[in-house]
């Protein structure tokens, strides 16, 4: 392109100029301005400027769909992947550290061959004319179900009826959530597993999030602690429709009496609560505290209760779980609280995989029973072995006793400063407790899923840095 250079009215090629030869613009980005110049009294002369101009701004097209508000009062990521993500930046930081994650509770010994034979046999038969099947029942087979019955409620008054099998009790809790709307308050246990809280966000359940706080607007957070034995003070607990209990607790590893579900029953029952009981570490209970709600006398008629075989047998992959909605359970005008969860269980999901189902079988066989025993048992063992590694470094300790989990004090400094600190010094995840609420602020959960010479390399690591 030639222009005019204004001085001298002779052409100028663009490749030649200066300007054009250093500016950071390229030609797209030059624009030819049509300056009249008029010289004497009857000359008129076009001259052609260019002007240099910032690249255009590319703005992504949007719809006109609104985010949803809800969304938008969540607090920075998720819990787990957030902890995921900053073992991610540490081991970019040093890439030939052996870092051993005891923070996410994840299992990491191998399925029992009892049970994924089981599966197995039942994939195979899927190759074949007689063993195929497609659609199973949304609410599970009816052998797995009169099976989880028998196991863990005989003589409590629960039907395979009342239980619903599904992909894990974390997805249940939201399929919960759906079924009993925006327009309801809740109570958590604090600290609590953040899926509670997080759902409930979602849901529109809450207010904003109070900084100074560190909570939501109208939750009900229930203190658990030490000075309380990490059951909440009830009568300082506001009426609230549903309350959140999980028993033995994530994080804090404290598992309810009997006298205890006893106040939360009636608890509810005076208020016309609706209790969601999570019973996912049930079988890690080793004294005579219950392992489930319905346990409790009138517990059918107020509560929910939430289980998956994930912690038991290893089936954080595979997915597999089960709620229990008792046919005494009511809403406020009457209506059968388990008929709408089979409507919403019907609507949003197509069964749990019939192989997750053949393997849950296998689970409530003798030989499954025994072999989950002998993996809760191994966790147990890794448990001991940390619990007595931080009292012997002086620390309070909680938890381990009735779950995989270890609720180590470190009191006047944040959870997160902890949290980095033993990563960044022994190159170990653990889990900031003020990541479960802020009652969890000042501890950290750390998890005895791991394998032997890991959590032995580990407290071999804690002791090192505490000594």
């Amino acid at each position: 392109m030639a222009v005019l250079n204004p001085k001298t009215t002779t052409p100028l090629s663009s490749s030649s100029s200066t300007f054009f030869s250093h500016s950071p613009f390229t030609l797209s980005n030059r624009r030819a301005v049509i300056v009249p110049v008029v010289r004497g009294k009857s000359a008129a002369v076009q001259l052609c400027k260019c002007v240099a101009t910032s690249p255009e701004q590319h703005t992504a097209y949007t719809t006109k769909v609104s985010r949803n508000a809800n969304m938008a009062k969540l607090q920075a990521g998720y819990l787990f992947p957030e902890i995921a993500r900053r073992k991610g930046v540490h081991l970019q930081k040093y890439p030939d550290a052996q870092v051993i994650s005891l923070g996410i509770g994840d299992t990491t010994e191998p399925i029992p061959e009892v049970i994924t034979s089981a599966m197995a046999k039942r994939a195979n038969a899927l190759s074949t004319l007689e063993g195929y099947s497609g659609y199973g029942a949304e609410q599970g087979e009816k052998k797995l179900r009169a099976a989880i019955a028998s196991t863990y409620y005989a003589g409590l008054g629960i039907e395979d009826s009342d239980i619903f099998v599904s992909d894990g009790a974390k997805c249940d809790i939201a399929r919960l959530q759906m079924l009993f709307g925006s327009d309801i308050t809740i109570a958590v246990q604090d600290p609590s597993y953040p899926a509670y809280v997080d759902s409930s966000v979602i849901m529109g359940q809450t207010g904003l999030f109070e900084k100074n706080a560190e909570k939501y607007g109208k939750i009900e957070y229930m203190r658990c602690n030490p000075e309380n034995g990490f059951f909440p003070d009830l009568s300082a607990i506001g009426k609230t429709d549903i309350i959140f209990f999980c028993s033995p607790n994530n994080p804090t590893g404290a598992a309810a009496t009997s006298e205890q579900l006893t106040q939360l029953v009636k608890f509810a029952k005076d208020n016309g609560s609706i209790i969601v009981y999570d019973s996912a570490y049930a079988m890690y209970i080793s004294d005579d505290c219950p392992r489930s709600i319905f346990e409790i006398p009138g517990a059918k008629e107020v509560a929910i209760e939430t289980a998956s075989f994930s912690k038991y047998a290893g089936f954080t992959g595979v997915r597999l779980g089960w709620t229990v909605v008792p046919k005494e359970l009511l809403f406020s005008d009457g209506f059968s609280v388990a008929k709408d969860f089979n409507r919403i269980v019907c609507t949003c999901f197509n069964g749990a995989s019939n192989i997750s189902q053949a393997g849950g079988l296998a689970c409530l066989s003798p030989e499954g029973l025994q072999a989950m025993s002998e993996v809760v048992g191994f966790y147990k063992e890794n448990t001991n072995i940390i619990v007595d590694t931080f009292k012997s470094l002086g620390f309070n300790v909680y938890g381990g006793t009735n779950a995989p989990y270890v609720w180590v004090h470190f009191p006047g400094q944040s959870s997160w400063d902890v949290f980095s600190e033993i990563l960044e010094k022994t190159h170990i995840v653990t889990t900031p407790g003020s990541g479960f609420g802020p009652g969890g602020e000042g501890f950290v959960r750390v998890s005895a899923f791991g394998h032997r010479e890991s959590v032995l390399e580990a407290c071999r690591r804690f002791k090192q840095l505490y000594k």
